[in-house]
């Protein structure tokens, strides 16, 4: 093994570990390595796969796992998520940041957080949606909006329910992922920074309560990193799974698969939190099928571009608790005949109450771990009861009199009104989780890092990425995890 040191080490090349490696390499007296288990494609376009970077699809070239619930899906390359999602940034509402606020302090709160939004919307280059990439569909998903009461709102902002564009992270079709963001040519000309692609963070070494070193496999050969600050960025999958391997985590779950825990942290797994949610299936007509094969003809066609945020009767004052997606296009699952396309609403939970977890079958890196996200598994029935409303909302807007002329609502029983086993049999994700290293206070046993990513009972170990987040804000989570690494990058530089 060999042995190489840096003042910073970042475990994790997703959307979180590209603001922390670029914000902490600023200082030129610092010395930073970034570590990713998936390829590096640099910091070029054109070096990149050109389906990892379109835009108009969900890419799953670069993942962790293939033939795998969906829930699990995870990107393993560098800019993480960035790289397979939607590129849609939205943010929460106010009642998201008094959550967090109580969990972690002050910097957590609304107005606190507000710059380093703002500073994560200039650096991944945000837009508005182009007015030509609107395909009839979600021409006519902003007007059965309006018709049904849902006032225009900012949804990179805080604000009351109600429906418009998200920002994008898209041009022409191209994704601008974190990586090409964060890490461009001249970031990656700093002579103090360091990117390894292909290598995987086995297990941190601990001593005293201290890190000590971090094992990492470059295409399967062992070296040992070793730093002043260890920050680990592998995901709310990937993060719990590391400090677990390292003996760091719930003690009995850990000597139960033969790991010695060091530092007995119960929360580390727990409070798993993701967004479930149900596609509303309509039929399209011929002409629909017909407008959209033209945009696709013009390399313009995009599933969804229409968002509402809607609020349930369990919502917070001002807030919301659904997200609405109406969406027509190719199938995200399966395929059909060229010509024809696929057409619905969506009702996506976006602040459940269930929490699941993240746990190892083994400490062998190379083990996925177990992961049960627990939908609709809360005690009381609220999750299903907030679905049920969203449901019944996406059926509404369906049968709007702007979007029936383009399809129509199949036979059978309401979604909303089905039996719940049927419910969850259809269940699938937004792909959101968060909070399996939670933030909050150390006399909180489910927490796992305090307000500025500090491991409770590690002096030099930081967690920086969207397991951190304490609850799941009521959003798509990219933009809200790019504003808290800037945040906590800040925190680190200042410390």
């Amino acid at each position: 093994m060999t042995a190489v040191s840096y003042d910073v080490v970042v475990l994790g090349g997703g959307v979180a570990g590209c603001v922390l490696a670029s914000r902490l390499s600023e200082d030129a007296g610092r010395s930073v390595c970034l570590v990713e288990a998936g390829p590096d494609y640099g910091p070029d376009p054109g070096g990149w796969p050109a389906r990892t970077l379109d835009s108009r699809a969900l890419p799953r070239e670069d993942v962790w796992e293939r033939n795998v619930p969906v829930h699990r899906f995870r990107g393993r390359v560098i800019g993480g998520s960035s790289c397979v999602n939607g590129c849609w940034n939205t943010w929460g509402s106010a009642a998201d940041h008094a959550e967090w606020e109580r969990a972690g302090g002050p910097r957590w709160g609304s107005a606190a957080m507000e710059p380093y939004r703002t500073a994560a919307v200039r650096r991944m280059g945000l837009r508005e949606v182009p007015d030509r990439e609107l395909s009839p569909w979600s021409r006519a998903a902003l007007r059965a909006a309006r018709e049904l009461g849902h006032h225009e709102v900012d949804m990179s902002l805080p604000g009351p329910p109600g429906h418009g564009l998200p920002l994008i992270n898209s041009v022409d079709g191209r994704r601008w992922n974190a990586a090409l963001a964060y890490l461009d040519a001249d970031t990656r000309r700093r002579p103090n920074l360091t990117v390894l692609g292909d290598s995987v963070a086995d297990r941190l070494i601990l001593r005293d309560g201290r890190v000590e070193g971090v094992v990492v496999r470059t295409r399967g050969v062992p070296r040992t990193l070793h730093a002043g600050l260890y920050v680990v960025a592998s995901g709310t999958f990937g993060s719990p799974a590391l400090l677990m391997r390292s003996g760091m985590g719930p003690a009995d779950r850990l000597r139960d698969i033969g790991i010695d825990p060091a530092v007995d942290l119960p929360g580390v797994g727990a409070n798993l939190s993701d967004q479930p949610g149900v596609f509303l299936p309509l039929v399209p007509t011929p002409e629909l099928d017909a407008a959209l094969a033209e945009k696709e003809r013009d390399g313009e066609l995009y599933v969804n571009r229409v968002l509402v945020r809607a609020a349930s009767e369990h919502a917070p004052a001002d807030g919301w608790d659904l997200h609405i997606l109406p969406s027509a296009g190719p199938p995200l699952f399966g395929s059909l005949p060229p010509g024809r396309y696929e057409a619905g609403v969506s009702a996506f939970l976006v602040k459940p109450v269930s929490r699941g977890r993240v746990s190892l079958r083994s400490a062998d890196p190379d083990e996925p771990p177990a992961i049960d996200p627990a939908f609709l598994s809360d005690p009381d029935g609220r999750d299903v009861a907030v679905l049920r409303s969203g449901l019944a909302t996406a059926r509404r807007f369906a049968g709007s009199a702007a979007l029936k002329g383009l399809a129509a609502l199949p036979e059978g029983p309401p979604a909303h009104e089905l039996p719940e086993a049927e419910l969850r049999a259809r269940l699938g994700t937004y792909w959101h989780p968060v909070g399996t290293c939670a933030t909050g206070p150390a006399a909180d046993p489910s927490a796992v890092v305090d307000g500025e990513g500090r491991v409770h009972g590690v002096a030099n170990l930081r967690v920086a990425d969207a397991s951190v987040l304490p609850t799941v804000p009521a959003a798509n989570t990219q933009l809200p995890v790019l504003a808290v690494a800037e945040m906590l990058a800040a925190a680190m530089a200042g410390s």
